[in-house]
């Protein structure tokens, strides 16, 4: 079986969720926490490895809580994602405090990734689908040009939360079920009157619908990504003017382009899982309460790390 691996953005601290690491809230019977039940589904459907972006300051805490029970289960790599950490020529602008975004968090992982992998968030639930999909699509093809990647589609309305606006990458796909553009959209809700609406980018509202396809930012790629990703963070931090000290260089972003370019196809593979996260302090009992309902459906058991542990052991390639 060819060789995948999942990589958990987990390096930031949700400004909108106060303070704590939000990452690391237990939602689960035992303590687990979301990412918990992201890498069970992961490594359920095969991939068999795991690389965490974190932040360096956070290492000791992320390791505590999570990463040395991880490492128990499968191959785990640590990178790092630091304001700093520029390619050759640039410099922190003054005042810079906010991260540098999802392309730059993925970037860091240049070197350390030599097998096709799925990016996702680390405080964000997926469901067990959209890792079988993208496993899937990832071990059938090949490195080719144009690059072919995947991503999970999500319905709109399964990715609301009802305690604020949320931000979306709205998709558009062409007749072979290909992405065609995606779309930042900013300011999510549903209105008393049971409509969507959001924002573009120039603060102007849009309406949507609860079955517009969105990214959750679960992409699957392969390791030829880099040289466009490296490029395009080069050409961002040009640009960049001085009184730019929030602008995020994106991974969807970097996407469409590629796409527009004709270097990359992205086919959408739709799933209808709900998806659920911990956007604000509010959400948190919210999932609680989804983790408690797939317990009682069955989908995992209360003691989840035991069924890995079983689940790995009995797996051809297995190495507990």
């Amino acid at each position: 079986m060819r060789d995948t691996a999942v990589v958990i953005m987990a390096a930031g601290i949700g400004s909108r969720y106060g303070n704590g690491i939000k990452q690391l809230e237990p939602v689960g019977p035992n303590g687990e926490i979301i990412m918990d039940y992201s890498i069970f589904d992961a490594l359920e459907a095969g991939f068999n490895k795991i690389v965490f972006i974190i932040r360096k300051d956070i290492e000791k805490e992320f390791k505590e809580a999570i990463g040395k029970r991880i490492e128990k289960l499968a191959p785990v790599e640590y990178v790092f994602q630091e304001l700093d950490n520029l390619p050759e020529g640039f410099f922190l602008p003054e005042g810079r405090v906010k991260p540098w975004g999802t392309g730059q968090a993925v970037l860091v992982c240049k070197g350390i990734l030599k097998e096709p992998f799925v990016v996702i968030n680390a405080d964000d639930y997926y469901g067990k689908e959209a890792f079988i999909k993208i496993h899937d699509y990832l071990v059938t093809h090949e490195e080719s040009i144009p690059l072919s990647f995947c991503m999970a589609g999500f319905m709109l309305g399964n990715t609301l939360s009802p305690n604020g606006d949320v931000t979306r990458g709205i998709c558009s796909i062409d007749e072979a079920g290909n992405l065609s553009s995606v779309t930042e959209t900013f300011h999510i809700k549903k209105q008393a009157d049971g409509t969507v609406k959001g924002e573009d980018e120039s603060g102007k509202q849009i309406n949507l619908s609860d079955d517009n396809l969105v990214s959750m930012n679960m992409w699957g790629v392969t390791p030829g990504l880099f040289t466009d990703l490296e490029a395009g963070f080069i050409q961002f931090l040009k640009s960049m003017n001085d009184g730019e000290k929030k602008k995020e260089y994106l991974l969807p972003v970097l996407m469409d382009d590629l796409i527009k370019r004709g270097k990359a196809k992205v086919a959408v593979l739709k799933t209808s899982d709900k998806w659920f996260g911990v956007t604000y302090q509010e959400d948190k009992e919210e999932v609680k309460n989804q983790i408690t309902r797939l317990i009682e459906e069955g989908k995992y058991s209360v003691d989840l790390y035991q069924t890995v542990r079983w689940f790995w052991n009995n797996r051809a390639g297995g190495t507990l």
